[in-house]
């Protein structure tokens, strides 16, 4: 496969034939939409029907950070330069593996709310 690559506005682009483009897309189908790729699964229910408090509350948190720096075209470089926070620890909360301070979540949600 020969794939090319532009920027335009400050953002990276690669082409590739059309052909790779639909493979790579049929590759994708069922396993999760465009808007879904990427966020972290939200936990299995315990066997009592809840779900465990704490992992659904990171990976909800997760998501909804993802889907609005998304909807911003910010990478997690550009989000955590913005909101002055050190990316490895915007990369720990979007990965649900840890919960964000109030500080932290003020200063992301201080840059998120653009989007909406």
């Amino acid at each position: 496969m020969v794939a090319s690559t532009f920027t335009m506005n400050g953002k990276r682009f690669v082409i590739v034939p059309e052909a790779e483009f639909r493979r790579l897309k049929e590759s994708m189908r069922g396993k999760t939409s465009g808007d879904e790729y990427g966020l972290p699964a939200l936990p299995e229910k315990l066997p009592n029907g809840n779900y465990p408090a704490v992992e659904y509350a990171r990976a909800v948190t997760a998501r909804d950070i993802i889907r609005a720096r998304r909807a911003l075209g910010l990478s997690q470089k550009e989000l955590a330069q913005q909101a002055g926070v050190r990316v490895e620890v915007l990369n720990r909360i979007e990965r649900a593996k840890m919960n964000a301070s109030p500080k932290v979540m003020g200063k992301l949600d201080a840059v998120l709310d653009q989007s909406m």
